[in-house]
């Protein structure tokens, strides 16, 4: 289809088909990005990388969401071109191939659709194939602009118009990736609320404090913390209780946690008596 557009939109002189054919060119590198990155979460922790490479799929997401840029760049660029010297484009032709990569977008779509919420790498896959929908859409439209109205701007336009869209896609993918790459919170967890709950799980905690989280990749939820009980004895029963309501409550099912009974062992502001 990238070749069929490509050969389309010089052969009919529509930017609208020729940007389609340049989302279609990145889509095929960042899909194969896509499944390498996928391929590497699944290598086993090795002694130089004890949590795995699951932070390959987010940096697959983060340079798709980069492609994006430069793509969107390109399009701009070509849109204003078009606008200071319009010309003539067969409307016909533009219009039957942009049907036929709409309909191919939609399918592809609609395999990647069912993905994690935590899966940037798949995200990124599925933002760059949105891309090409509403690109397919808009060439759609503005063939059939050109062919009814004579509205030769209608296909630079509308391809401005796509390529703002893909802008703010790319930059929250490009927010969402950094984030985890900064070791940020996970979406969807408050901190304060987590160490709240596990404070109030039962009397025999005393504190939870020095809490950290951050997530490695796709539903990859990482905690340390230190719990603070009022007897050494009741070390093991606390300890099974914050690891289980981590997991069920936060979805955290990698979880370091340190039993105390006489006060923190380290020093600093994390530790600080309450």
């Amino acid at each position: 289809m990238l070749v069929v557009e490509a050969v389309g939109g010089w052969w009919s002189g529509s930017l609208a088909l020729l940007a389609d054919a340049g989302h279609m060119l990145v889509d095929a590198m960042a899909l194969g990005l896509a499944v390498a990155g996928a391929r590497i979460t699944l290598r086993p922790p090795s002694a130089r990388y004890s949590f795995g490479l699951a932070r390959g799929e987010v940096l697959a997401g983060f340079f798709n969401a980069m492609t994006q840029f430069a793509l969107v760049g390109f399009i701009a660029w070509e849109a204003l071109q078009r606008l200071l010297r319009p010309h003539a484009i067969a409307s016909g032709e533009m219009l039957a191939i942009a049907l036929v990569g709409l309909m191919i977008n939609v399918l592809v779509l609609r395999l990647l659709h069912r993905h994690d919420a935590d899966d940037v790498n798949m995200a990124a896959a599925s933002l760059h194939v949105l891309g090409d929908l509403l690109g397919s859409v808009a060439t759609v439209l503005a063939a059939l602009a050109v062919g009814l109205l004579g509205w030769l701007w209608a296909d630079p336009v509308l391809s401005l118009l796509v390529s703002l869209l893909l802008l703010r896609s790319a930059w929250v993918l490009v927010r969402r990736s950094a984030h985890i790459l900064l070791e940020g919170v996970p979406e969807g967890v408050n901190a304060e609320v987590l160490l709240a709950e596990l404070r109030g799980l039962d009397s025999a905690i005393v504190d939870v404090h020095h809490l950290h989280l951050w997530q490695v990749g796709a539903g990859q939820r990482m905690a340390t913390l230190h719990v603070r009980v009022a007897r050494a004895e009741q070390g093991e029963r606390m300890l099974r209780l914050v690891q289980t309501t981590l997991a069920e409550r936060f979805g955290i099912r990698h979880a370091t946690v340190q039993i105390e009974s006489a006060g923190c062992v380290e020093t600093g502001p994390n530790c600080a008596a309450r």
